[in-house]
């Protein structure tokens, strides 16, 4: 069931497609089963990848989502709903990541990377409201173009877990569904800003997230791949291979990143929803009958 009404009016500065749906698909994965330790194709590699990212998750959606809350109020309807819709989302993502991590946990100690995540927000606490929307813009960007490149090559996830495999699909798709509604969040935010001030603090926060970002990733995956005994410049080697080289997700998501400090820019200038069609009619079975008990319930 759709939040965000097709039919609403088109906001001041806002490129979000009008007939765009932003859709909570409350679907669960992996229950009841065991996936095996590297369950990315057998390679350890691509297993701490994306396990490093998981294990932030759960914490930064909750923050993600109390970022977006704190500018709600005052918002036009169309905006309000989206905000509505991107929180029931995230929270169903924190769930299942909650999930997956507890798999996880059978096979590594993650307290060094929860404990970072936890060091991360830290930083955060005390900061004006605004600076937190701005830090949320910039990471729902990259999961963003995360999620287009997941989704434009299923070559990222062949050959894995199939539950995990569809876990990781379908939060992309959400994520490029909701991808432009922090960003217009700020916008009505900062809609007394001048564009100049605008774009140096966005840009700013973004290259200070970035940093962030890369070292703490860097340090995830590393730490896993060091109790699986992976150690050595050899395995870093390794690493950078796998994220720059071939499958390249680093790389390939590069220009992407970078169009972020264009002017003008908005996260709907490149409209991919032809990959949640692509991808969402595995979930169809899951979504429709919940849809159904819910309309029958009203």
């Amino acid at each position: 069931m759709s939040l965000a009404k097709p039919d609403a009016p088109i906001r001041t500065h806002s490129k979000t497609p009008a007939d765009l749906a932003i859709t909570p698909r409350d679907v669960r994965f992996g229950r009841g089963k065991t996936p095996a330790k590297w369950w990315a194709k057998g390679d350890p590699i691509a297993t701490a990848v994306y396990n490093a990212l998981s294990v932030t998750f759960p914490k930064g959606e909750a923050y993600f989502c109390e970022s977006v809350k704190a500018h709600r109020d005052g918002t036009p309807p169309r905006l309000e709903a989206e905000i509505n819709a991107f929180v029931k989302q995230e929270v169903i993502h924190s769930r299942e990541h909650v999930a997956l991590n507890r798999h996880v946990a059978d096979h590594y100690d993650l307290k060094p990377l929860e404990d970072h995540v936890d060091a991360a927000l830290a930083l955060t606490k005390g900061r004006p409201p605004i600076a937190n929307l701005a830090a949320t813009m910039a990471l729902e960007h990259y999961t963003a173009i995360l999620a287009h490149e997941l989704l434009a090559d299923p070559r990222h996830l062949d050959g894995s877990d199939p539950e995990i495999a569809a876990l990781w699909r379908w939060h992309a798709i959400e994520e490029i569904e909701h991808k432009g509604v922090a960003f217009d969040t700020w916008m009505h935010a900062t809609r007394t800003w001048s564009r100049w001030r605008r774009w140096k603090v966005k840009s700013l926060v973004m290259l200070i997230t970035t940093k962030r970002f890369i070292d703490g990733r860097w340090k995830g995956i590393t730490e896993l791949l060091r109790q699986d005994g992976l150690t050595g410049w050899r395995v870093k080697l390794a690493v950078l291979r796998y994220l720059f080289v071939s499958p390249g997700m680093a790389r390939k998501v590069f220009a992407a990143w970078a169009s972020y400090f264009l002017p003008g820019f908005h996260p709907w200038n490149h409209d991919d929803r032809e990959l949640i069609k692509l991808a969402d009619s595995d979930y169809q079975d899951a979504i429709l009958p919940r849809a159904k008990q819910a309309a029958a319930a009203a």
